[in-house]
């Protein structure tokens, strides 16, 4: 019998920091980068580079929820990114760079508002969270050269730069969930 996977759709900033950090929990099957929450059909990453598309850089999480629940995602989620800023994720500024959870049905949406108030009441950031909360509509994959980028060039600046000390992050509060580690 195959696997039950279930799919979530987050927006963190960029998308190749957000797929970096996912694809190395235990029980996420795939990750892949692309665009969500816009008007524009098939958008190219110059489309939505213009910020006028209304789609954010999103990923997609094929997940398997007997290992890994969309609460213990959202958990990593609200840790890696600063869900506090509006339409910024550091240097990284416009509406596609904003915090997004796309839910895919009521029991997710139920407990991305249950995730987001505990994230507000641990005090995790010292602002208060802005991540919209939203029904997931369309997800459209970016370019190939969007996907993985992280494992096949993590010698560039940017991801030395900024994606780096997010993997150094999830590999220090998360050690436990990470694939290969100890515990599995």
């Amino acid at each position: 019998m195959a696997k039950q996977l279930e799919i979530a759709t987050l927006a963190a900033g960029c998308f190749w920091c957000v797929e970096a950090v996912f694809t190395r929990l235990k029980g996420v099957e795939s990750v892949v980068s692309g665009y969500s929450g816009g008007d524009i059909a098939k958008p190219s990453y110059n489309d939505v580079c213009s910020g006028e598309t209304g789609h954010a850089e999103a990923v997609q999480i094929n997940f398997d929820p007997d290992i890994i629940s969309f609460d213990d995602l959202l958990d990593v989620f609200w840790r890696i990114h600063d869900p506090t800023t509006l339409n910024r994720q550091g240097a990284d500024i416009g509406s596609q760079y904003r915090s997004a959870i796309f839910y895919h049905d009521s029991k997710q949406r139920e407990v991305a508002e249950q995730s987001l108030a505990a994230a507000e009441a641990a005090k995790l950031w010292p602002d208060p969270i802005v991540t919209e909360i939203v029904p997931f509509d369309v997800f459209y994959p970016a370019e190939d050269y969007h996907q993985d980028y992280y494992r096949l060039n993590p010698h560039q600046p940017y991801c030395r730069l900024v994606i780096d000390p997010k993997i150094s992050k999830l590999q220090k509060n998360f050690s436990n969930r990470l694939k290969g580690s100890s515990l599995d």
